[in-house]
């Protein structure tokens, strides 16, 4: 390469790089937030860089502040990030340094980037999935002579058409959820770049104590996953090979990896610093392939001209110390705004067309779910529904999906590996590309494989990004015991679920619900996770007809956070004093109306629907008309969200009680047992909950 204007580019970024680093570390009293710098691989990251365009999508790492330079962005920038300042473009003083989140114009687009290393790997891939989706979804509109240009996103109009390219560290690569986004690259042919850097470091871990192969040797085991290896340190080596590489996937629509050994001249972080772990013989081995070094040899042989050079690092510095000064001066955020951005805010704000339609047939749950996507996906080409046997060929173990691939072509509605990680944390790219899935975990109990993703990047997606990239997507997740599914088939996971901030949680426990809730949680710009329970499904568990219900109309939605009184207390009984309700959802309300049987008007039902948002209003106004309430739930009862509930319904309703809030749940057992004698001995049933009202209606 004898490109000297795209040399001397790279080098005056590689001196405000290096610029930037002196400046952090001569500030350390003022740098206080933890920070990486990009020392020693900078060739690398900007050859990247200068690769990508407007309609690519980049997910950076956390050491990629030269990347983000060659992007575009500035040292200002990058600087309000450092000191954490309102006025930060990413986050707006919530995130690391490095950590950018970016949707504008002539810039590729950057999600959301959390610092759980490699976790970044399955949303990046996700963007990719996405386009490849958009891509066929194309071919088939353009084959049935649609015109497609008012459908498709933007970017996916561009030409030439867009690649991702996903940037992790060496030591990431040994994280398994990295082989699962692999797995799902090469087996849909997405157009992806990993982008390996490899310094042989993982904090003070080295390479050979933490791996048996490099990132290069173990693509070799993904069949149809390109692979190449580069000295990052040699920008004009790393400029050949992106440009070869992001050539060829953007032609051929193949992912491919990108092994690049780099040096390690900076400290890991500010907090971990390079002397308290590296010997002074392994820095000067790094040393000896500083990529800044190795450019400025490069210039002063094409140029002969040291001055120049001389010239360029000390304009450099001068730069970077007033960019630093200008960032020290910027305002720092305001505390009354850390609560905005926790959500986007939702189109569905009331109760919206008709729940009773005419006196059809009753329908089951399972039918109700499934009615209610087919309207969806025939309504929005951008939603598309995966998970684990929702394909053609089974349509869920519970037939939840049953006919929709048929209907709507395996592009939209495909199966997935045993990948709950991938399933979850892939629609945040997925989101990120323009469309709004539904995705599946098979039970409740296989939700936790899918937990980092749900907690490090779904959550705080719209948060940190100051609103940038909420994630519009459902998680389904069927729950509940039922027909002893035993310890790995049956358990409640809400409580866990509601200890995420971020997210939204459903709970139906009817078929007019289930719709309403489901079309609702659709258009709602936020993750939300949709809790089914199994029992409830077809109704087969005795006392669970009520599920079934009439179908409500196509337009149908519930708003999320509003509760419904399912049975109402008689007034005389309730001028009496002898009433109290009960506030439960799922299975509950079924236990709950089965046991009010016996105790004509004296019970009340609040199905709460929604557990976050939770209708508090409703209940408070409830419980304090009539002084009695119990807090009903499947779940294991100690620690649970009921007892939290039931706290909170003491402190705001305190002077109206008259007599202490009660709970009931399961035994506090770490499993249910396959026995269905003993399942039934754990959990509630109409009889407890008959005993347990009995009690509190006569004391």
């Amino acid at each position: 390469m004898q490109d000297l204007s795209l040399l001397r580019r790279a080098f005056t970024l590689m001196c405000q790089v290096r610029a930037m680093a002196s400046t952090y570390e001569a500030n350390r009293s003022i740098c206080t937030y933890v920070h990486s710098t990009s020392r020693g691989h900078e060739a690398i990251q900007l050859a990247a860089a200068f690769q990508l365009q407007a309609q690519d999508f980049v997910s950076p790492y956390y050491r990629d502040e030269s990347m983000l330079l060659g992007l575009g962005f500035s040292p200002y920038e990058l600087m309000l990030q450092l000191l954490a300042k309102a006025e930060d473009p990413f986050s707006g003083g919530r995130e690391y340094y490095s950590h950018p989140s970016y949707y504008g114009k002539g810039k590729p687009v950057i999600i959301h980037q959390s610092s759980a290393t490699g976790m970044q790997a399955i949303p990046t891939t996700g963007i990719a999935h996405g386009i490849h989706y958009w891509e066929k979804w194309k071919r088939i509109q353009i084959e049935r002579g649609i015109d497609t240009n008012k459908t498709l996103p933007p970017f996916m109009q561009a030409n030439p058409a867009p690649i991702v390219i996903c940037s992790l560290g060496d030591a990431s690569v040994t994280e398994g959820e990295v082989s699962e986004a692999m797995q799902v690259a090469v087996l849909n042919k997405l157009p992806i770049i990993f982008l390996v850097q490899d310094n042989n470091w993982g904090i003070s871990v080295t390479a050979s104590e933490a791996r048996a192969m490099n990132a290069f040797e173990f693509a070799a085991g993904f069949k149809g996953l390109n692979r190449i290896q580069v000295d990052g340190s040699d920008f004009e080596a790393s400029y050949s090979v992106l440009e070869e590489v992001v050539g060829q996937v953007r032609k051929n629509r193949q992912p491919y990896l990108i092994h690049a050994q780099v040096p390690l001249l900076g400290h890991h972080t500010s907090g971990v610093r390079k002397e308290f772990y590296r010997s002074d013989e392994d820095w000067q081995k790094h040393l000896a392939h500083d990529p800044f070094l190795k450019l400025r040899k490069k210039l002063a042989a094409l140029s002969g001209s040291e001055q120049e050079l001389q010239a360029m690092e000390q304009e450099a510095i001068a730069f970077i110390e007033k960019e630093f000064e200008r960032a020290k001066a910027a305002p720092e955020p305001d505390p009354a705004t850390v609560s905005d951005h926790v959500y986007a805010p939702t189109p569905v704000v009331e109760e919206r067309g008709k729940r009773e339609v005419g006196k059809g047939q009753k329908i089951p749950m399972v039918d109700a779910a499934l009615f209610a996507i087919r309207e969806i996906m025939e309504e929005h080409p951008e939603a598309i529904l995966y998970g684990q046997d929702v394909g053609n060929r089974l349509g869920g173990v519970f037939r939840e999906t049953a006919t929709l691939a048929e209907q709507f072509g395996d592009h939209r509605v495909f199966n997935t590996a045993i990948q709950e990680a991938y399933i979850v944390g892939s629609t945040a790219g997925m989101a990120a590309a323009g469309l709004r899935p539904i995705v599946e975990v098979q039970f409740g109990d296989y939700l936790y494989p899918g937990f980092n993703q749900l907690v490090m990047e779904l959550s705080k997606s719209c948060y940190l990004t100051m609103g940038k990239f909420p994630i519009p997507m459902i998680l389904r997740v069927p729950t509940g015991a039922y027909g002893g599914g035993g310890p790995y088939h049956s358990s409640s996971v809400e409580s866990t679920l509601l200890t995420v901030k971020g997210i939204k949680i459903v709970y139906p426990s009817n078929a007019a619900d289930m719709k309403g809730l489901m079309k609702a949680a659709f258009l709602d710009p936020n993750p939300v996770v949709m809790l089914e329970h199994k029992g409830l499904y077809w109704s087969k568990v005795p006392d669970t007809e009520f599920a079934k219900t009439t179908e409500p109309d196509a337009d149908y939605c519930i708003p999320l956070g509003k509760a419904l009184v399912v049975l109402e207390s008689g007034m005389v009984q309730q001028k009496l004093g002898s009433t109290l309700v009960i506030i439960t959802y799922g299975m509950g309300v079924h236990w709950a109306l089965a046991a009010a049987k016996q105790f004509p008007g004296q019970i009340e039902i609040v199905d709460l629907r929604t557990l976050f948002p939770l209708d508090e209003e409703l209940i408070y106004t409830r419980v304090k008309q009539h002084g009695k309430a119990l807090v009903l739930t499947e779940e294991q009862q100690l620690n649970s969200f009921a007892e939290a509930l039931a706290g909170r319904i003491a402190t705001h309703c305190f002077q109206s009680l008259d007599a202490p809030v009660q709970v009931m749940g399961a035994l506090d057992l770490p499993a249910i047992p396959m026995n269905s004698k003993l399942e039934q001995a754990m959990l509630p049933n109409p009889k407890k909950v008959a005993e347990r009202l009995n009690q509190m209606l006569n004391s």
